[in-house]
């Protein structure tokens, strides 16, 4: 019964581990069945975080339509959750987080329209994939006018450098050079934290554009403030292919508990001292004993919160080779978001919130708690009183601490990095391997192929998701 109450806190996350299995061994369909099967473990309040989990399996399994369908259940019930219900707060008070509807942080809702886009682009459907861009720019003007501290994720330049592919491929140039220019500026103005330089792959679009379109004093500025990048004008590729490369490497943090047990008297101090000596560290394998223990003295107040474990990739890079007929051309990725950079942000920027809401929360238990206990006794009258308050002090006690954790709630079948490569070939047939680089410069797993014929100025867009 007791391993019941403390498994219906939240929602299940063993499937994680084979949807992982299947990603290493190069299987995405079966990754995405996994989760498919998994339904049944995201509660009701997790649907969006299952439409969020299953959108990005399908997206790898190359099921690009799907994916945009499940996705879309996401973003549109997003919008609805946009007001939260008072009562809902309210059971989370008495509970912990996980009983309010999963929305994810603001870089995982941006990231959902994100990957919609990716999906259009997949498809060469460069008219919808116009669409989600400019959700994204909606999206994301609503957080930065939402959110009024300058140092938090208040924008994504991942997010803004894509828009800038999509309108140049689309040959909105305009446009382009808007999205790039936002993503310059957000990249310099996170640089502090969010540890993705600014991708010369950006630098060159900006003087690319500015050139194209003849905005001469924003060209001269970005001459001057980039003197060693190459890049090559409008004219001389509008002719050419483009391929663009987008590589998921490893794997998103994940949260798990962090317990701060404490005690209200002497005696409970010597049993928390003497429990975490036998027990060791607080996890999810001790919490039934230790809420026993702690139900028992019933002079210890637990208080969870979520810490952040980050699951870095090993991938330095991947080799992009486009082989054909006209020759051999070769690119190189370069990093252009860090989500794990972003979910150690948002932890950070909301953590004191989380800590003083945990705390109350805590608090309010435990005096409910004691409050039960007196009321039973009162009600129970004064023979059977002292049993009766002591067994259902202890319970309640006992429900206090077992039902306290954290939310470990997150979008984990990210990947760690996301990284672009892009090149332009001359139309033509061609064989494209991507090859990825661990760090120290070896190379990691047998290149992925793809084969593809292409036309002149036609753009084609592929997804690899890389474990390492």
């Amino acid at each position: 019964m007791f391993a019941g109450i403390l498994a219906g806190c939240g929602p299940g996350t063993k499937h994680y581990v084979l949807v992982d299995q299947a990603l290493q061994a190069g299987n995405p369909a079966r990754a995405d069945k996994v989760v498919e099967e998994a339904e049944s473990s995201y509660r009701s309040k997790d649907r969006v975080l299952y439409w969020m989990d299953r959108g990005l399996t399908l997206q790898l399994a190359g099921r690009y339509q799907e994916s945009n369908a499940m996705l879309e259940q996401a973003d549109q019930e997003l919008e609805r959750l946009y007001t939260r219900r008072i009562r809902t707060e309210a059971k989370a008070m008495l509970v912990n987080d996980t009983a309010l509807p999963f929305e994810g942080e603001p870089f995982e809702q941006v990231m959902v329209n994100v990957i919609k886009a990716l999906n259009y682009a997949a498809l060469g459907n460069w008219t919808e994939a116009l669409v989600e861009a400019r959700r994204i720019d909606h999206r994301l003007n609503l957080l930065s006018d939402r959110v009024g501290d300058q140092g938090a994720y208040r924008d994504d330049p991942f997010a803004r450098y894509l828009n800038g592919l999509l309108f140049e491929a689309a040959g909105e140039l305009n446009d382009a050079f808007i999205a790039y220019r936002k993503a310059y500026e957000e990249y310099r103005r996170s640089a502090a934290w969010i540890r993705a330089p600014v991708p010369p792959l950006l630098r060159a679009d900006l003087l690319r554009l500015t050139d194209a379109l003849h905005l001469q004093t924003e060209h001269a500025d970005y001459l001057a403030s980039f003197p060693d990048v190459a890049w090559r004008p409008v004219r001389d590729t509008k002719d050419l292919a483009q391929i663009i490369v987008i590589s998921y490497n490893g794997r998103a943090p994940h949260k798990e508990d962090q317990f701060l047990d404490l005690p209200i008297s002497l005696d409970a101090l010597k049993l928390v001292l003497v429990t975490k000596g036998v027990m060791g560290p607080s996890n999810q394998n001790t919490r039934v004993a230790e809420s026993l223990l702690y139900g028992l003295s019933g002079r210890v107040v637990r208080v969870a919160l979520p810490h952040l474990v980050p699951q870095k990739t090993r991938i330095d890079h991947v080799q992009v080779n486009a082989s054909g007929s006209s020759g051999d051309f070769n690119a190189t990725s370069v990093l252009a978001q860090n989500l794990t950079a972003l979910a150690e942000k948002n932890l950070k920027d909301r953590y004191n919130t989380i800590a003083v809401k945990a705390v109350a929360r805590a608090a309010l238990k435990f005096g409910l708690a004691e409050g039960v206990s007196r009321g039973a006794q009162a009600a129970a009258g004064e023979d059977a009183g002292p049993w009766v308050g002591l067994l259902v002090g202890l319970f309640s006690k006992f429900l206090a601490v077992a039902s306290e954790e954290a939310d470990k709630r997150s979008w984990r079948t990210l990947p760690d990095e996301i990284q672009v490569a892009r090149l332009w070939v001359p139309a033509g047939s061609y064989a494209i391997n991507v090859r990825p680089v661990v760090r120290g410069g070896s190379l990691a797993t047998p290149a992925l192929a793809h084969a593809v014929v292409l036309q002149p100025g036609e753009t084609r867009l592929f997804i690899e998701r890389l474990m390492q």
